[in-house]
C-alpha cells in the first residue's frame, strides 16, 4: 500500500466532512479496495471513522443494485419529520382556541373576524398553552386553511347616501368627453396635508454613515416653517404639477396655484383652449360651498382671459 501525500490527505478529510452517513461510508470504502492490504487501518487514520464504518461500506458496495435499479433517496422509505397535523391531530382546534381571546369580529357578519396577534406570538401561545412546538411557517398554513388572509382596512363604505349622486357623475363623464373632444384642458387638483418643517422624523431609509436622530416628538412649535403642497392633474397629458405653499391653504392659494400652472405649462399645451375644466372635491380651500372660493376663481378665469 502507497500511502497519499499529505496535501492529498487533507483535502479528503475535507470532502468526506460534506457527505450524508451513507455516502461516508461507501467513499470509505472505495478508497479501501483502492488500497488493498493494509487500507482499512489506513483509512480509519486518515478520515477518523471507525473499521465498523468502513466495513458496513464494503458491505453497502457489494450489494447495490445495478444502474437502472438504483434508488437516489438517502433514508428510508416513510423516514422524516411527519406532517404537523399527525404529529398534533387536535391543532386546529388549539389554535382556534390560542386566538379565541384575541379575535374580534363584525355583529353584524358572522364570518368577519380578525386578530390582532403576529405569527411569531401564535406559536408562542401554542407552545405556552398546550404544549404544540411548531414553526411560524405551519401558523402561516394554519392561517390560510381557517381563512385569516393578511389585509388593511379598505375605505369602501359609503358614509350617506346622495339622491342625484350617479346623475352627477354621469354630468362628469359627458362634460370630460365634451373637453376632450374638442382639445379643452380637464384638470383635478386639490390640497395635500400640510407638513412641518425641521427635525422631524419621516417614514422610509437611506444609506448614510452615521446614525440619523429626529425629534421624538412632531410637536409644530419646533418647526421651523410649513409646506402646503398642492397638485393639479392634467387628465389628458396624464402630468402632475405640483405647487408648495408655505403660508395657509387658503382659496386664494388654490387659485394662485391653478393660474401658475396655467401661465407656466397649460397655456403652452392648449394653445387653442376656450375653457378649462376643473374637478375638485368639496372641502378646503376649494369648497364649493364657499362664496370666496367662487369669487376667487372668478378672479381667476376674468385674469387668464386677459392674459
Amino acid at each position: 500500500m502507497i500511502p497519499y501525500e499529505a496535501l492529498v490527505e487533507q483535502e479528503m478529510r475535507k470532502f468526506f466532512n460534506t457527505l450524508s452517513e451513507k455516502d461516508k461510508r461507501r467513499y470509505a470504502a472505495v478508497e479501501t479496495n483502492r488500497l488493498g492490504r493494509g487500507g482499512i487501518a489506513y483509512i480509519v487514520k486518515v478520515l477518523g471513522c471507525s473499521r465498523k464504518t468502513v466495513r458496513q461500506g464494503i458491505k453497502e458496495l457489494r450489494e447495490l443494485p445495478s444502474d437502472s435499479q438504483y434508488d437516489p433517496r438517502i433514508r428510508q422509505l416513510g423516514a422524516g419529520r411527519k406532517p404537523y397535523d399527525e404529529t398534533y391531530p387536535d391543532i386546529d382546534q388549539k389554535f382556534l382556541d390560542v386566538l379565541y381571546d384575541y379575535t374580534a369580529g363584525d355583529p353584524m357578519q358572522e364570518d368577519v373576524l380578525w386578530t390582532d396577534l403576529t405569527m411569531r406570538e401564535i406559536a408562542a401561545r401554542l407552545a405556552e398553552k398546550h404544549s404544540i412546538k411548531v414553526s411560524v411557517t405551519v401558523i402561516d398554513q394554519l392561517l390560510d386553511k381557517h381563512n385569516y388572509r393578511r389585509r388593511k382596512a379598505q375605505k369602501k363604505e359609503t358614509m350617506k347616501t346622495v339622491k342625484d349622486r350617479d346623475a352627477q357623475f354621469e354630468n362628469i363623464s359627458n362634460l370630460k368627453a365634451e373637453y376632450q373632444a374638442a382639445g379643452n384642458p380637464i384638470i383635478s387638483f386639490d390640497s395635500k396635508k400640510k407638513e412641518p418643517l425641521g427635525n422631524y422624523y419621516r417614514p422610509g431609509y437611506l444609506y448614510t454613515t452615521q446614525e440619523l436622530h429626529t425629534y421624538d416628538h412632531d410637536f409644530n412649535s419646533f418647526a421651523d416653517g410649513i409646506v402646503i403642497p398642492h397638485g393639479i392633474y392634467d387628465l389628458c397629458q396624464n402630468q402632475g404639477y405640483i405647487n408648495l405653499g408655505i403660508s395657509k391653504d387658503t382659496s386664494e392659494f388654490a387659485c394662485d396655484s391653478l393660474y401658475h400652472w396655467w401661465h407656466n405649462k397649460g397655456q403652452y399645451i392648449y394653445p387653442q383652449a376656450k375653457s378649462i375644466l376643473a374637478l375638485c372635491d368639496g372641502g378646503g380651500s376649494n369648497n364649493a360651498n364657499y362664496y370666496i372660493f367662487k369669487e376667487d376663481l372668478q378672479e381667476l378665469s376674468d385674469k387668464i382671459g386677459d392674459a
